[in-house]
């Protein structure tokens, strides 16, 4: 017989070198939606792309990698 869960989706994102793991507020939501929710508290998530899933023993990694532009 074949048992089918649902993996734990988290989220991370790298503040000044340090890594901060995001939990899924409703795993209904698109990886968007997340990005949507948390920019609220971390402002610099506006600008982040998705990473491609990593999948890690029970759960899927989603990278939010910032696009931090410069002046000059």
């Amino acid at each position: 017989m074949i048992l089918a869960t649902a993996l734990e989706r988290v989220f991370i994102i790298n503040d000044n070198g340090n890594e901060i793991r995001l939990s899924d507020p409703d795993p209904s939501w698109n990886e968007q939606s997340v990005i949507n929710y948390y920019a609220n508290q971390y402002p610099m998530l506006t600008t982040a792309r998705i990473s491609a899933p990593q999948f890690n023993a029970d759960k899927v990694e989603f990278r939010l990698e910032t696009v931090m532009g410069t002046k000059g």
